[in-house]
């Protein structure tokens, strides 16, 4: 007498779930596939759980053993600014700054000449916002490129200030693009300024 044929197995729903959670960290498609692989004992799934993790793998090795590649700005060190809450230039020459690849905290406040005193602005040679980078303060409208020499050069000294406001530095550009020429001036450690970098018209004479 012939036997009735058997109807299908069919999966209980925990054994759906274990199988979409394998498909997943195999980097399966769809469930669909998932239930595929099932249904010829697991065999096709097999190799892409083999070879799918080793990409994430040399991805991660290459992060690691090369650091700088990852980030290009992690060596700048953060920049403190203290300026007042209504100088608007000194809001220009932070972007200036982070356009220039700096992570730059700001401390808003009007007591900035305390600031500028503890550091050791000369007298005379003050602007209108004061920071601190790398153990050296920067006083004014200074150029990134300036400051970044300034941080791989590391000369003994106080820092760099650009006195007053000249028109055109970071943060004082006016719209014909005109730039006054002005001195950035490395502070010593006895207060003494000399000529770091000059900008502007006629900087090249």
């Amino acid at each position: 007498m012939p036997t009735a044929p058997r109807s299908p197995r069919l999966l209980t729903p925990a054994a759906l779930g274990a199988l979409f959670v394998l498909a997943a960290c195999q980097g399966a498609s769809t469930p669909a596939s998932a239930q595929g692989a099932a249904a010829s004992q697991g065999t096709a799934a097999a190799a892409p759980a083999a070879s799918s993790p080793a990409p994430a793998t040399a991805t991660a090795a290459t992060a690691t053993a090369n650091p700088a590649a990852a980030s290009p700005v992690a060596a700048l060190p953060l920049v403190t600014v203290h300026k007042s809450p209504t100088c608007g230039c000194c809001g220009l020459w932070v972007e200036h700054m982070q356009q220039a690849g700096f992570t730059v905290e700001v401390i808003e406040s009007d007591e900035v000449g305390a600031v500028k005193e503890r550091v050791g602005v000369p007298y005379g040679k003050g602007s209108c916002h004061t920071a601190e980078v790398g153990g050296y303060f920067v006083e004014g409208h200074v150029p990134a490129e300036d400051i970044k020499r300034l941080l791989a050069e590391k000369p003994d000294a106080k820092g760099l200030t650009v006195p007053g406001m000249p028109l055109g530095s970071p943060g004082m550009e006016v719209p014909d693009g005109r730039v006054q020429r002005y001195e950035t001036e490395l502070v010593g450690r006895d207060g003494g300024t000399t000529t770091f970098a000059v900008h502007g018209e006629a900087a090249a004479e």
